[in-house]
Order: C-alpha cells, then structure tokens, then sequence
C-alpha cells in the first residue's frame, strides 16, 4: 500500500479495518447461515447513521444513507459468506470452526465496505443516495439473485452497481477493469445414464451404463474442440461419475455430474443444447438412456461499458497508470452480481492480493486476504462514490 495516496481519514481506521477483518475471519459463517457476520454489519452501520434494510436474502443487509439534494443513487455490493473448507493457514486468527473459512476474501471485502461506510458517514463528502448491499451467499448459493428477489432494486433503486473481489497473482491493490464479458457463466449438469444391469461375467446379457459414460465424456470434449469456435471460451469438465458398488456386478444406473462455462450468453446457450443431444444421441448408440438435467445457475457477468470506464477513471485520477492491472483478460470463474448487472448498468472490478511466491489462489485452505488491500479499497469505495454521486 502507498500510503501517501491513502486519505487521511481512511489510513487512520486501518487498524480497526485489519481488526474487523481478522474477527470475521476466525468466525467463518456459510451461505445463509451468517448471522453473526450480518448482525456486525448491521449494528455498524446503524451507529454510523445509516438506515438498515435486514433479512433480504434471508440474511442480507442493506444500508442507506442521502446526502443533500442529489438524485443518484449508486449501489456498492460487498459478499459475506464463507467455504465448506478446513484452514490450514496456521494463523492466530485462523477460523475458528472446523470445516468452515473465508477462503476467499469475502471476509476482507465486508471490512473494506465496512470502511469505507464510516467514513462517508463520517465525512457525508457525496449529493445523492449511497446504498451498502452486503450479500449472503454468493458461493455457489446465488444470494444475489435470492436479494433481487425479495425486492433489492424494488426498495434500494441503484443507477449503477459496482463490487470489487481480490485476485491473487495480480500485484497488492492495483485495480483492474474490462468492460464486457468479465466472469464466465457456471452450470452444474447432472447426466442420468440407464442401461441394463448383470453379472460382470457375463457382459453381453447387459447393457453397461458406465461404458455409457465413458463415451460421453470422450465426446463431450469434442464439443469444445470442435462445435465452438476457437477464439470463443467454453469448458466442460465432468468432475464425477458416479456407478455402482461392486467389481463383478454391471450397474442399472450412471451419474455423471458436469460443471460448464462459457463467457458469451449464446455459447452458453449453444453447449446447453449439444451437451443434451450428445448424451442422449451416444447413449442410444448403445441401448441405454440418458436423462439430462441442465441447472442453469450464474450467468455470463458482463461489465457495462460506461460504468467500467467511469470505475476505471477513478482508479486512473487516484493511482495513475502504475495503479492500474495492464491488459486485464477474461475470468473463468463465475459470479452471482451478475444477476445484479442483468438488472442495473455497473461493473465488477479487481484489486490485486498479491503476486509473490507462497501465495496461493482463493479456495484453497492455505489462503489468506491480504490486509495492505483493506485501506486501498476502501479508499477507493469512497472516490468512487464522491465521483458517481455530485
């Protein structure tokens, strides 16, 4: 961190932000089970002057606070939830509870937002209305979809919406845009083969479901190679199978189960289509059946032009050209804002962890949020809301 680009009002909450971070760190809570996490957030930002919207997505927090006169109103969304993953860090603040860890910076970006909160509240530095959304569940659970839901752009109108994730292996805060397609769609298949059942030894008096399945992973990759063109993103990964219980016996049934992504919405739409027809079609081949149940989960997150050169022009006032990510590519992973962007123009942004060696991506149990981030990107949240609502 820089510390002589920090504004004063923000390098002096530091210690309380680090503080904040590491307590919701060692106390990780799961999808719709945070509690304790949206309690701090919401006794926080009732003392600091906010109006507090509770239970939206069950356990989603909204907090409001108007400035003077102005009629803008911006929406800057924070992530709350924890992984089903056990920390090996080794930290003294390491989760507390076995089998549960913010292992992916989620607890850092409450705290930055956290931070970032006090000190317009504290400073009322804006024309317009600001509203905090702290979501639930963003981990695989679509808390984000769950808010719109129950009403979020309904009661909290946005003109724009932004949030900001870590990236390890991108330089310790410097920022990074891409209008478009930014984050790839995610969708779980889950592939019913049924053959016929028999003694091991005798083969021919069955119909195998696991040889089904077998081919179908072969021909699933040539969807990829061959259905989508090469300068398009697809990924289809079967990462299960599931079938039967013993050697000698030929299973009734097969599971497959399948993550799939792509980074444009007809591609997305397009794989769906030959995903199904591929199964289907190489399991008639053999006399079996396949049942494909497509979950469309997250969409494709695209990043609203306007919105990301504006995000990115604070950044680019601030840091200057050093300050930015250079050249920022396409993520495969996925993210529930893009529920949000589908129904308000914004824009999701990234702010380095770190690149140096012993750091390791999110999810994983050795990963830690790196605390030089929390002043500059709550420093951020704050020119970013002076620039939007004037």
């Amino acid at each position: 961190m820089n510390t002589m680009v920090i504004p004063a009002g923000i390098a002096e909450l530091e210690d309380e932000m680090i503080a904040l971070r590491r307590s919701i760190h060692a106390q990780p809570e799961l999808a719709y089970e945070e509690f304790a996490t949206s309690d701090l957030v919401a006794e926080r930002l009732q003392a600091w002057g906010y109006t507090v919207q509770r239970g939206m997505g069950q356990t989603g927090v909204v907090g409001q606070l108007k400035v003077g006169n102005g009629t803008r109103r911006l929406g800057l969304r924070a992530d709350m939830d924890a992984l089903p993953i056990h920390e090996t860090t080794g930290l003294p603040y390491a989760s507390k509870v076995p089998g549960k860890m913010h292992a992916c910076g989620h607890d850092g970006h409450t705290a930055m937002l956290l931070a970032a909160a006090k000190h317009l509240a504290r400073e009322k530095c804006f024309d317009g209305t600001l509203n905090l959304i702290f979501q639930p569940a963003e981990e695989g659970l679509a808390g984000a979809k769950k808010m719109l839901e129950d009403g979020l752009f309904e009661r909290f109108p946005c003109d724009a919406v932004f949030a900001m994730h870590n990236m390890p292996g991108f330089p310790t805060g410097k920022f990074g845009f891409l209008p478009g397609s930014f984050m790839a769609s995610s969708d779980t298949v889950v592939i019913t083969v049924t053959g016929r059942g028999g003694h091991g030894a005798v083969p021919h008096k069955a119909v195998d479901p696991v040889v089904v399945c077998a081919q179908i992973v072969l021909a699933l990759q040539s969807i990829v190679s061959r259905n989508i063109a090469p300068l398009d993103m697809a990924i289809i990964t079967v990462g299960a199978i599931h079938a039967g219980e013993a050697p000698n016996v030929i299973p009734e049934t097969a599971e497959m189960r399948l993550s799939v992504r792509a980074l444009r919405p007809e591609v997305r739409d397009y794989l769906q289509e030959r995903i199904t027809a591929v199964a289907t079609a190489q399991a008639a081949v053999f006399g079996a059946r396949a049942e494909v149940d497509y979950q469309r989960r997250y969409p494709v997150l695209v990043n609203d032009a306007e919105m990301t050169a504006l995000a990115r022009q604070v950044a680019l006032d601030w840091l200057g050209e050093d300050g930015l990510i250079r050249e920022m590519q396409p993520l495969t992973g996925s993210e529930d804002f893009a529920f949000l962007l589908e129904r308000c123009a914004g824009s999701y942004l990234i702010i380095g962890n770190g690149d140096g060696e012993g750091g390791c991506m999110v999810h994983n149990p050795g990963y830690d949020f790196n605390d030089d981030c929390l002043a500059t990107g709550a420093a951020y949240w704050v020119k970013l809301t002076q620039t939007f609502l004037v």
